[in-house]
């Protein structure tokens, strides 16, 4: 079957190119010990942007993509973030990403294997249609069961569905590391009983959160911790000024407190932070994507002693001085994933929620006619919204709810 869809390639002036490709249907298996099944069709009606789309635009500008076509291809259909709607089950869906030969594709050991639709091995959602495992098209919750039309606002919310459930998962490790690392220190405090001590050290772990930028990860995390931990004291931190649209979302809707480091340098901003929130911090999350984040924890001491920092960006280097690092019994937790309970988490919050308002819209016809310029323009170019998605399929969406 044939499609027309925007596809990576390793090509150095064109790594993303529109155009009719062939679909492919391989057998796929949801996880280890389950049988492989053939993928059914699905028409994906709204599809957003991710940083990891752009990521691989340029890894195929070098060449380097090889490895994450499908087996036996030289293309790869991107995108991974959005909704889909499935005609031989007359409903909507999200697309669980991964799967494989795994037990947990999210925690994947050495001797196991996985794929990620739009991302590594599978195609991904932005084409007419598409093959997805029939065990990896997640239900929206009950009431919108028999929707033949997606509100436009439902659609914005849950493109988050998958940088959302990272957050979930995200949360749960900090709560099982925070528990884990710092229990004997209430014991030794507190002389309670072991799972007193244990509450207690999940909830001190939320005392003094930071966390450094202004994307969409940083946002989910802290909304991720305040509805769980109403007691915690988050601080976002980032250049933008204070009035921006962002910095508003984070203190009006999150009910965070934020501070801009604006005209800063670094040895400032590490002042400025343990001072706002009345100490280090407890925990350290690095959403900004810049060297910066761990040079702030770590060699300007914002974080404390059996803290965590949770490195959330791709790209930079963590470095650190093993001397304090080692007395201070600091942890540094990285992992970008999350599993099928914390997508379906993800999407049952998203669908109450105001962060519809982050999404803008970039018409279908201009991406799809100069995909490499709308990428490097509009959608991360600076000054680009927060969020960017297209309407893919208009016949499957209510504009006006």
């Amino acid at each position: 079957m044939k499609t027309y869809a925007t596809y990576f390639q390793n090509d150095a002036v064109a790594p993303l190119q529109y155009g009719e490709i062939n679909l492919i249907n391989p057998l796929r298996q949801r996880l280890r010990g389950e049988p492989l099944k053939a993928g059914i069709e699905a028409l994906p009606v709204f599809c957003g942007f991710c940083g990891t789309d752009h990521e691989l635009m340029n890894m195929g500008r070098k060449g380097l993509l090889g490895p994450k076509f499908p087996a036996g291809e030289t293309r790869l259909i991107n995108g991974h973030e959005g909704v889909v709607w499935v005609p031989e089950e007359n409903r909507f869906a999200i697309v669980l990403i991964r799967g494989g030969d795994s037990c947990d594709p999210t925690r994947f050991t050495e001797e196991e294997s996985y794929f990620e639709y739009g991302c590594d091995g599978a195609d991904g959602i932005f084409c007419d249609k598409g093959y997805f495992h029939p065990d990896m098209l997640l239900h929206l919750p009950e009431r919108y069961a028999h929707l033949k039309k997606l509100p436009l606002s439902l659609a914005k919310r849950l493109v988050f569905s998958d940088p959302y459930a990272c957050a979930v998962f995200q949360h749960e490790r900090m709560c099982d590391i925070g528990e884990a690392q710092n229990f004997r220190v209430v014991l030794a405090k507190e002389h309670c009983d072991e799972a007193a001590a244990r509450k207690k050290a999940v909830a001190q772990t939320f005392d003094r959160v930071v966390i450094f930028g202004l994307g969409t990860t940083g946002l989910f995390i802290g909304d991720q911790i305040c509805r769980n931990h109403p007691q915690a004291r988050v601080l976002f931190v980032a250049r933008s000024d204070a009035d921006s649209e962002k910095a508003r979302f984070v203190t009006k809707v999150l009910s965070c407190e934020y501070l801009s480091c604006g005209g800063m340098d670094e040895a400032e901003t590490a002042a400025a932070i343990t001072e706002h929130i009345g100490g280090n911090a407890t925990v350290f999350v690095g959403t900004s994507g810049t060297e910066t984040e761990h040079r702030i924890a770590f060699l300007h001491g914002v974080l404390g002693c059996n803290g965590i920092y949770n490195s959330f960006s791709l790209g930079p280097r963590v470095t650190f001085d093993t001397m304090p690092f080692g007395f201070k019994n600091q942890v540094i937790l990285a992992s970008i994933n999350f599993t099928q309970s914390h997508m379906e988490t993800a999407i049952r919050l998203l669908c109450e929620s105001r962060f519809d308002r982050l999404v803008q819209l970039i018409d279908k016809e201009t991406f799809i006619r100069d995909p490499i310029g709308a990428y490097e323009n509009k959608i991360y170019a600076k000054g680009a919204p927060l969020k960017t998605a297209v309407i893919w399929n208009p016949a499957y969406i209510d504009m006006e709810a």
